[in-house]
């Protein structure tokens, strides 16, 4: 089957007046999620609600898509609010000794490196390695020993582009009795992600960026071993297995669901969960193998648009900056103005750390990466 890329373009209107390629900041929610979202409301509106019990039935139709797209099982995913709110749950979940340790790169984003230097209350020290254009592969791995509980980081840096080798790392931390956890927020929907092939025991995106899903809509894939390891930290009336049971809810200690779903605590954000199952289904439709190539054309591209506008790519020095983001330098120029500067040319970009960063995805053409070019040129 082949892919109407124009058919594509029309599920996303801001396309008919932007070149929109800024999926790394929020990427924009097809006509079709739209349509989920507001279903489920009216449901509410129009009906007695008394089906309630359905819509978890439906949110596992979600979990199971969701699952198919990371190669994982249904059982293995739960909801999450936002990154920042799973890691939470995550890190408060873990039995941390003194003298544990979580390693991460420098120049994440925030939320990975506030959270572990919150543990400090624990005894846990938070050590980083350098990542950006400074990044190695052998430093990381050799700073992973048995005290490192945990590992974290970004399938890509929200920054620079930089995506580290996850399965090495994975390995490492194996290795040496550790978990790793990755936050795919960035970059999750334009690659490939398979959780068997990296390896990792814990994931979190929260799917607002490249999963093109409303805020506040997430997924957290939590590995057999991990949910072994970690305890919910969220108590509901959903922590006990037989929750479904509401005419007869139980009322001691629950006895706590082996799935991920164990992690959720209680309502759901119904609507926000049925916008993304409806993108999730789509994206499965289309074929993943499919989006990601046509994500790697798009970026070739916008690496050539880059280097001839003058820019400087980290990733024409350094190895594992292949990613779904490019940034680029302009020797003499601010960063910061040039997105402003082009989005007087309806051409949607964003600035990091002195970096130009551009994030295409499927829904854009060569069309846009032209109008890049020409914006950029005369901008500069």
């Amino acid at each position: 089957m082949s892919v109407d890329w124009t058919q594509v373009r029309d599920q996303f209107p801001v396309l008919a007046d932007w070149t929109y390629l800024n999926a790394a900041t929020f990427g924009p929610v097809p006509k079709l999620a739209l349509v989920a979202a507001q279903s489920q409301l009216e449901r509410r509106n129009l009906e007695p609600c008394l089906d309630f019990l359905n819509w978890y039935v439906e949110a596992d139709s979600v979990r199971a898509s969701a699952a198919r797209l990371i190669g994982a099982q249904a059982s293995d995913i739960g909801f999450i609010p936002s990154a920042g709110i799973g890691l939470s749950w995550i890190l408060n979940g873990i039995d941390w000794q003194p003298g544990d340790r979580v390693l991460g790169l420098e120049d994440e984003f925030p939320n990975n490196i506030y959270a572990p230097m919150m543990l400090g209350r624990h005894g846990v020290e938070f050590v980083s390695v350098p990542g950006g254009d400074e990044f190695s592969i052998d430093q990381l791995l050799s700073a992973i020993d048995d005290s490192t509980r945990l590992v974290l980081v970004s399938l890509v840096n929200y920054s620079t582009g930089l995506k580290p080798p996850i399965s090495a790392i994975a390995q490492a931390a194996r290795d040496n009795g550790g978990m790793v956890c990755v936050d795919a927020t960035q970059g999750m929907g334009a690659l490939d992600v398979n959780v068997n092939s990296l390896g990792v025991d814990l994931l979190l995106c929260h799917c607002y960026k490249s999963m093109l899903s409303p805020a506040g809509a997430g997924i957290l894939y939590a590995s057999k071993h991990a949910r072994d390891q970690v305890p919910p930290t969220v108590v509901s009336w959903r922590s006990h297995k037989d929750w479904r049971n509401v005419d007869h809810l139980h009322h001691g200690p629950p006895d706590l669901p082996d799935e991920a779903a164990r992690y959720e605590g209680g309502v759901l954000n119904y609507s926000g969960i049925a916008a993304m199952g409806a993108v999730f289904a789509w994206m499965l439709e289309l074929g993943p193998p499919r989006l990601y190539r046509r994500v790697d054309e798009i970026i070739l591209k916008t690496k050539e648009a880059l280097r001839a506008a003058g820019g400087e790519l980290i990733g024409d020095r350094k190895p594992y900056f292949d990613s779904s983001i490019v940034t680029a330098q302009f020797p003499g120029k601010d960063a910061s103005a040039l997105p402003i500067a082009l989005r007087e040319r309806q051409v949607a970009v964003a600035a990091r750390k002195g970096r130009l960063r551009v994030s295409p995805h499927f829904y854009n053409n060569e069309q846009d990466i032209e109008r890049l070019e020409a914006a950029l040129l005369e901008v500069l």
